[in-house]
């Protein structure tokens, strides 16, 4: 009996390699008309145990308007996200100063990225763990590949590298003034200015000066992976994204108009709606570790659906490279006798690798590094 499930995970891993080394995508899957999943998508059967919906319904994602944050309000908004990111590790934001045109622009931008030929798109592929990844890299140790194509482009130190980023990304005509924009670094200009707000409302939020997160680089380094999920013809039996936390200090999200992303909340999954100008801010596993538990990462997924294709980017905040073997712990102004350290001091590269072979399909990364 113990050779047939091993016979067919290493069916799965050879399909999954052949399917890793042609190179194509999901996309291409899609585009060839098949009318089954390959076994590698397939999640296991208790990934879709009944939630019970009537209580996730009731259940609202905290939905915060950063409008006044400078002056009158900032008291009220600080509240509101401190008691966001305690209960949820989530939240979605509004009046963001991020332009609607610019967050259309980027998201037509990752549309003309993946609806190019395959051969186009090869040019860009890599599976390093660094610099353009055009698919998702799966990896050995999840029970099944995510079901959508991914490319990402990195900002080490904050800096936005055009290089870095393919032509099709770059330039958007705007028919309205009659000339072309680049698309991707307007749109990070702006994630870049957000990141600096959030980082100073969540250094408050902590009790903290209000610089507090900037000046030990938590968020310095940008990481923005594009997401194409193409529409799938079985998507009762895959993902989008298998459950996870993020392995980021935050994470900020922008979506088209069709849902998918949800949260673990009360033992619930509770559907992120997708509203029209909104962005959804998650905390990451590292902001968890200096906050000392009062800030909470979350436990997220993305469903496959048979509308598509959607089209989503998160940006990833973490340290610069020359701090990725720093050890961030507990921020010292929140340990006390009576609230001791409940982590270890930990390097963000160390987490990184453990999170790579341990942080997906549920399995939750941050017990490791507790304490004893």
């Amino acid at each position: 009996m113990e050779g047939k499930p091993r016979a067919e995970n290493n069916s799965r891993a050879e399909e999954m390699k052949a399917f890793l080394e042609s190179r194509e995508g999901v996309k291409e899957l899609v585009d060839a008309g098949i009318t089954e999943i390959p076994s590698f998508f397939i999640h296991p059967a208790e990934t879709f145990s009944p939630d019970d919906a009537s209580l996730a319904a009731q259940l609202l994602v905290p939905e915060i308007d950063l409008q006044g944050f400078e002056r009158e309000r900032r008291r009220e908004i600080v509240d509101a996200i401190r008691d966001a990111a305690q209960s949820w590790g989530l939240f979605r934001i509004v009046n963001h100063r991020v332009p609607i045109p610019a967050t259309e622009n980027m998201i037509d931008a990752i549309r003309h990225f993946h609806e190019q030929p395959q051969e186009v798109k090869k040019a860009w592929y890599s599976r390093n763990g660094s610099g353009q990844t055009v698919y998702d890299v799966n990896n050995k140790n999840w029970k099944a590949a995510a079901w959508r194509d991914t490319v990402a482009f990195e900002f080490p130190d904050g800096e936005i590298n055009e290089q870095a980023i393919p032509r099709v990304c770059r330039l958007k005509t705007d028919d309205s003034l009659n000339l072309s924009v680049n698309a991707t670094s307007e749109y990070m200009k702006y994630i870049l200015q957000l990141k600096e707000t959030l980082s100073e409302l969540l250094s408050e939020a902590l009790g903290l000066r209000t610089d507090y997160l900037a000046s030990i680089q938590s968020m310095t380094a940008a990481l923005l992976a594009c997401h194409y999920h193409p529409p799938c013809p079985q998507p009762e039996l895959t993902l989008g994204a298998s459950s996870h936390t993020d392995a980021a200090f935050l994470t900020i999200v922008l979506e088209e108009n069709i849902g998918g992303l949800q949260v673990l909340h009360q033992n619930q999954w509770v559907d992120v709606p997708n509203r029209h100008g909104y962005l959804t801010v998650i905390i990451g596993d590292l902001l968890q570790i200096v906050s000392n538990d009062k800030l909470k990462s979350a436990t997220h997924r993305v469903l496959a659906g048979r509308v598509g294709p959607r089209i989503s980017t998160a940006c990833f905040f973490s340290p610069p490279p020359a701090l990725q073997e720093k050890p961030y712990g507990p921020a010292e102004e929140l340990v006390t006798a009576e609230n001791p350290p409940i982590y270890k001091r930990t390097i963000p590269n160390q987490y990184l690798s453990y999170f790579m072979s341990n942080g997906k399909d549920g399995r939750l990364v941050l017990p490791h590094f507790k304490i004893s």
